[in-house]
């Protein structure tokens, strides 16, 4: 009896050992930030955050990840994250982007979430490394008042953390808040906290341990507009006979403090510094090179007041509603545009056509709450497949247009809550046979001569009772 009894302790003990050695050789355990530094940029509704780490490796294996903490409440509004590391010393450093990947991990301490940053090398034991860290927040500055009047002016609140929520062990940190204007009403303080022109400084705080966090509260002005696109659906249609068309169908609110009483534009003429300071007057977009065949209208038609500016390079357009947008109002229309076809079509290696597009949206500066981009292929197109650098909701549909039989076949791409620096290109691939591009021409050369040889017939056949 005594036997089983000892072999079951035994065992237990060994389990226990060995989950003690694995938890100790976790990189969790490994890894300690010996700086870290981080500067919150929230002059705009975008909300940038610069985060330099210094991290070291003081266990005795290797390690080839970096875990990057979240509290939950930010993690609904986090648009993008991106990690480059320092390589080189001195004047010969150079910048490589490194993968990141949202990561689950069990037992997060108060719903946690995390991303891995996957080194390029391994950290050996006793090296350290220098990460930098961009990540942006969306729908982040709260506005208050919610409510504010033409003349007056809009303040928003930003809540974070003094402290760098992370999971290791911290030795020196500090942080730096970049307001748009000097006028801030109240701040929270975190000692040692000071306050220089448009810059507040947390810090430098030593020795934290994991999972540090003590939340503050600033409270600003930031009369920048906020452009939100609510919906866009952007259109691009191949045709192989040398042309791109582009359509995109705007759903657009100012996502700051709501308007409230009466719009006088008379105010907002004579005084515009003090009438609508934070209201949407223009939008810029940044359109491909070579455009032609601009339009900009909505549900009334065409709207004048736009300018195109072209060169080799890119071309932009500087587009007005056909009123200001304040706090709340919305505005629909849309924005057409044609390419040629030869900068954006190139076959591959393996014989298949491919379109290398941009994925976003062209105006700057704005958030997309939800983006859906169609390409449109041609009619006997088979094998489609899209390649994006970033994870989208991918399906297809079919559509048809004019003298089409089988129809076409579109690739859907769906992504929500994108920033302006995740305009990247992203590739669609297909097959296609060039006898297809004679299906609607020999179409209509067969309905134009039936209906020749049905006039024909009609005038010569007689079709009278008489001899």
């Amino acid at each position: 009896m005594e036997a089983p009894i000892r072999a079951t302790g035994i065992l237990g003990f060994t389990l226990f050992s060995l989950l003690f050695f694995v938890c100790r050789s976790s990189p969790l355990h490994n890894l300690f930030i010996s700086n870290a530094e981080r500067r919150i940029d929230v002059t705009s509704h975008i909300v940038k955050v610069y985060l330099t780490l210094k991290v070291e490796n003081a266990g005795t294996t290797p390690t080839s990840e970096v875990l990057l903490a979240f509290p939950p409440t930010q993690v609904d509004h986090l648009a993008t994250v991106e990690a480059l590391v320092t390589k080189g010393k001195r004047k010969k450093t150079t910048l490589v982007r490194l993968d990141v990947k949202p990561t689950e991990l069990p037992d997060a301490p108060n719903g946690a979430k995390y991303f891995t940053i996957y080194l390029a090398n391994p950290l050996n034991s006793g090296e350290s490394t220098t990460l930098e860290v961009l990540y942006l927040f969306t729908h982040s500055l709260e506005p208050f008042p919610a409510e504010i009047g033409q003349s007056e002016s809009q303040l928003v609140h930003y809540r974070d953390s003094a402290l760098i929520l992370s999971p290791y062990h911290i030795k020196q940190q500090t942080t730096f808040i970049k307001t748009p204007s000097t006028k801030v009403e109240s701040f929270t303080r975190v000692e040692p906290t000071n306050r220089a022109g448009t810059e507040i400084k947390y810090g430098p705080y030593e020795d934290r341990p994991p999972y540090s966090f003590s939340p503050i509260l600033v409270h600003f002005e930031n009369n920048s507009p906020f452009p939100v696109v609510e919906e866009l659906v952007r259109e691009v249609e191949i045709s192989h006979w040398g042309n791109l068309q582009v359509t995109e169908q705007y759903t657009l609110v100012h996502g700051g403090a709501r308007h409230k009483g009466v719009f006088s534009r008379v105010d907002y003429q004579s005084r515009p510094t003090l009438s609508g300071a934070s209201s949407l007057q223009h939008l810029l977009a940044r359109l491909p090179p070579r455009v032609h065949s601009v339009y900009y209208r909505d549900e009334i038609g065409n709207i004048s007041s736009s300018h195109l500016r072209t060169d080799s390079r890119k071309s932009e357009l500087e587009i007005e509603p056909r009123y200001p947008l304040f706090g709340g109002w919305k505005a629909t229309f849309v924005i057409g545009y044609g390419l040629p076809l030869q900068d954006f079509l190139f076959e591959s290696s393996d014989d298949r056509r491919y379109l290398n597009f941009t994925f976003g949206c062209p105006l700057l500066e704005t958030v997309v709450d939800k983006l859906t981009v169609k390409v449109v292929l041609p009619e006997g197109s088979k094998d489609p497949s899209a390649v994006v650098p970033f994870p989208v909701d991918q399906h297809l549909e079919t559509k048809y247009s004019y003298l089409d039989v089988v129809g076409r076949t579109v690739v859907v791409m769906e992504k929500k809550n994108l920033v302006p620096v995740q305009n990247s290109h992203f590739q669609v691939y297909y097959t296609f046979k060039p006898i297809f591009m004679l299906a609607e021409p020999l179409m209509l050369a067969s309905a134009f001569f039936l209906f020749f040889v049905a006039c024909v017939a009609y005038l010569h056949i007689d079709l009278s009772i008489r001899k």
